[in-house]
């Protein structure tokens, strides 16, 4: 069977299935498709604990497809980044710095929400889009493109003839690997814990986090759960450390993320099971083959920090808009992704050693080093232009 479309998505996490209602509510004939259905339920088996921060600049563009109002009654707001750095002797705060963003805006810095949910509301958005048609269970399994079009075989047998791939299947990419198109990857060793809590004292909209060694120990907003404050952390260690806290008894595993966060919100209780993810830096040599597009991880991954892995999958996102609504009769072709490449490499490149460098500043061990984090986050944060500047580069405003 041969199917057609405007564009087909390769990948419905969170990026492919918010491509597909972008593209979608631009009048494009989308189909996407992913071998692994969707898990909407926060307590079930393979459900997406990690959760999401879609900054400022995603508002707009969520708001384009309609799935802002789908979002907005679940979304806690991030109004402040605090930066602590516990690299003492002893796990205590020794600097504490607030980035608050109304320093730069009358917005909050975000909104964070979790990835089941995100994927539940995004399915139905798409199940209202008419020129939408989201296939969980076939993937994209051959590729095949010329001039004036791609043909890319699915795991169903079903063929689909499209002026546009759009590449949104992970860091390990059916749709890059078949393009022929190489990416560079470091390795750190790591790996993060990802959870949900509850704790006596609230997060008043402050996203936390914390440095010691091995990685940060991030609190990010959530909603309040069975009448607690909540948040969801992400625990990034070394390998070793990560697995043998995965799999501590309960009452162990809450001490110790207790004792990590520095009890700054009161002893932390599980209010989900624990799951656990590898910690990589990935981009891609190109971000575009013929008739091909990569975004999000297919194209860029990295660390956990500065809620940027999302928000840079959404930059590429709106460059694609850009350029297919610009010309929509060259849709796919050689112009549009030359020019897809251009506007998105350079700027991918830069964000992706940053956090690089950001992650190895988190993990260091020695006391030395730590001591010198201190003093760079104190030296930042007292040069009033320096912690505007960065602070809008952490939102991607140029």
């Amino acid at each position: 069977m041969t199917d057609s479309c405007d564009i087909l998505i390769s990948g419905g996490g969170i990026a492919g299935l918010t491509a597909a209602a972008v593209f979608g509510a631009a009048g494009f004939d989308v189909i996407c498709v992913d071998p692994t259905p969707p898990v909407t339920d926060r307590d079930a088996d393979g459900s997406d604990l990690r959760t999401t921060a879609f900054l400022q600049p995603a508002h707009g563009l969520l708001q384009h497809c309609g799935l802002w109002d789908r979002l907005e009654p679940h979304a806690a707001p991030l109004q402040i980044m605090r930066i602590v750095d516990a690299g003492g002797d002893t796990p205590e705060p020794r600097v504490v710095r607030d980035f608050n963003a109304a320093d730069i805006s009358d917005q909050p810095f975000g909104w964070n929400l979790p990835n089941w949910l995100l994927r539940r509301e995004m399915v139905a958005r798409l199940h209202a889009l008419p020129n939408v048609d989201f296939r969980p269970g076939p993937g994209t399994v051959s590729l095949f493109t010329r001039t004036a079009e791609a043909r890319v075989g699915l795991s169903d047998g079903t063929r689909i003839r499209t002026k546009l791939v759009i590449a949104a299947d992970g860091r390990n990419s059916p749709m890059r690997e078949a393009a022929g198109i190489k990416v560079h990857t470091t390795r750190y060793g790591q790996k993060a814990l990802a959870f949900a809590v509850t704790h006596p004292i609230a997060h008043e909209n402050v996203s936390t986090e914390i440095h010691r060694s091995g990685g940060p120990f991030t609190l990010v907003p959530l909603p309040d759960w069975q009448g607690q404050p909540s948040s969801a952390i992400v625990w990034m260690e070394r390998g070793p450390r990560a697995v043998d806290l995965l799999n501590l008894p309960e009452a162990e595993f809450e001490a110790a993320m207790t004792e990590r966060s520095c009890g700054l919100f009161g002893p932390l209780k599980l209010a989900s099971r624990r799951t656990i993810w590898p910690i990589i830096s990935q981009s891609a040599e190109r971000l575009s083959a013929q008739r091909v597009a990569l975004m999000a991880e297919a194209a860029h991954v990295v660390p956990p920090i500065g809620a940027q892995g999302l928000n840079m999958s959404l930059g590429d996102l709106r460059s694609l808009l850009d350029l297919a609504q610009a010309r929509p009769e060259g849709l796919g072709d050689a112009q549009m992704l030359d020019a897809y490449h251009k506007s998105r490499h350079a700027e991918i490149e830069l964000r992706v050693k940053g956090i690089d460098l950001l992650n190895r500043a988190s993990m260091v061990e020695a006391r030395p080093l730590r001591d010198a984090r201190a003093a760079g986050l104190n030296a930042l944060y007292s040069m009033p232009v320096v912690r505007k500047t960065l602070m809008q580069m952490g939102l991607g405003v140029r």
